[in-house]
């Protein structure tokens, strides 16, 4: 798919709700932040439905992975779709589809089906995916990475407020009346129907590119998709930033899984004050994930691609250095400020990585965003091993994790882009993957 250049919006107007790119900015961002409630809605009332099912510490584990876990395929498959039928038509399905277990899982009565269910929402994951194709080719290389990182910021922010307003539909459920048995397969209901009704939302108010949706030719196409996810997949820098996500988001939506869980059992909080607690690290993408492309863009304007590289290196050992200590604090107060300060740096993680993403590979954005989303995933997975352990605490899984992410930032600063000058960075005979847009604008 080509997009013409000059039709992509150079700057973020936030009080533009007319133009295709900023409309598609708005919508992205909205329905991002909504999936979050049908994807961790339900991670919100665990606590409820520990007790309810009857569940053990092992099935927990196995839940926290089942909800992660699907997401890694559906992200490629996304990503994939994105580049043949466009975000449009991707975006309504995955919405549409999505919302049926959303609304279903209140149906569980055993640790199989809910299992089972739970792992069929995770596939509402693939959002992430096409929130960042949709605005990576809204957008100009002088402005994408802060449009990718706040579109994804404000949209993950969806994961704090979840945490902190669903004990609160499920206590209005309670207070009229209903057990709790009932309460929370009641309150799942709201987040699926949301989800279903932004499917239509999504189709009938956005649009693929600037210049209007998605024309293809299916034979031309499907052999030019061939050759595309193959050249992306033989580049080695897509494969560090799968391990870079994997130390940053996959962090992020495990944290939104059990932060409930660790509050209530290591602090004794009631269920609504550990939702509030466990929202405040949702809520600070509201501006910690932008920061994060922010930052990104400006090293690239300076320093090319390595520069966003560097930049998300320190990023990342900062966040692995705030987890250990995360894990050590035994007083509430601290427990709450250090979570905050490894937040705020696995956030801007995320907002640099897909300051990254899009010069990869511009004829492969989806492909390239699907593979490096999907490293988020199995990073979550990879932690959920470690939180339905029998044998380790969450304070050891997440000890294990930070030292995990300190590596990674270390993997990232060392295997990163070969050591150029910024005229061979953005010379594109050199550097044949960095888009020619913007080096015309760093140069200017």
């Amino acid at each position: 798919m080509e997009v013409k250049a000059e039709s992509k919006a150079t700057r973020i107007n936030l009080l533009d709700f007319k133009s295709a790119p900023m409309r598609a900015f708005h919508l992205t961002w909205v329905t991002f932040f909504l999936c979050f409630f049908g994807w961790f809605g339900i991670a919100a009332l665990m606590p409820v439905v520990r007790e309810d099912l009857a569940l053990t510490k092992n099935q927990i584990g196995n839940i926290l992975i089942a909800s992660v876990a699907i997401t890694i395929f559906a992200r490629l498959f996304f990503g994939w779709l994105c580049d043949r039928i466009g975000p449009r038509i991707s975006y309504s399905l995955l919405l549409i589809i999505g919302s049926l277990p959303v609304m279903g899982i209140g149906l569980s009565n055993s640790y199989e089906s809910f299992l089972l269910l739970r792992l069929a929402i995770g596939i509402i994951g693939a959002s992430f995916v096409i929130t960042q194709y949709h605005t990576s080719i809204m957008f100009a290389p002088n402005v994408v990475g802060t449009a990718n990182a706040t579109a994804a910021g404000w949209g993950n922010m969806g994961g704090g407020v979840t945490l902190i307003v669903m004990p609160l539909i499920f206590s209005t459920f309670l207070a009229f009346g209903f057990p709790e048995k009932d309460a929370w397969r009641y309150s799942m209901i709201l987040p699926g129907a949301i989800l279903l009704i932004m499917g239509f939302v999504y189709y009938f108010c956005t649009q693929d590119t600037p210049d209007g949706n998605m024309k293809r030719s299916r034979k031309k196409n499907d052999q030019a998709s061939t050759v595309t996810f193959l050249s992306a997949c033989k580049d080695y820098r897509v494969w560090v930033l799968f391990l870079v996500y994997g130390a940053c988001f996959g962090i992020e939506i495990t944290i939104d899984n059990i932060a409930t869980l660790y509050f209530v059992d290591n602090f004794d909080l009631s269920l609504t004050e550990a939702g509030i607690i466990a929202g405040l690290f949702g809520f600070m993408n509201i501006f910690a994930r932008a920061l994060g492309g922010i930052f990104g863009d400006r090293a690239g304007k300076k320093f090319g691609l390595q520069g966003r590289m560097i930049i998300l290196s320190v990023f990342l050992l900062l966040e692995g250095v705030g987890i250990l200590i995360f894990s050590s604090m035994h007083l509430l107060p601290w427990a709450i400020f250090t979570m905050l300060f490894f937040a705020l740096f696995l956030k801007m993680s995320n907002g640099a990585t897909y300051s990254v993403v899009p010069f990869i590979n511009n004829k492969a954005i989806g492909i390239v965003s699907g593979v490096v989303g999907a490293g988020g995933n199995v990073g979550a997975v990879l932690a959920g091993f470690l939180f339905k352990s029998e044998s380790l605490s969450y304070r050891e899984s997440l000890f294990i994790i930070g030292l995990a992410v300190v590596l990674v930032s270390v993997i990232s600063f060392v295997i990163s882009l070969p050591k150029k000058s910024v005229e061979e960075v953005l010379n594109p005979e050199l550097k044949p993957g960095y888009p020619a847009l913007e080096q015309a604008i760093v140069k200017k």
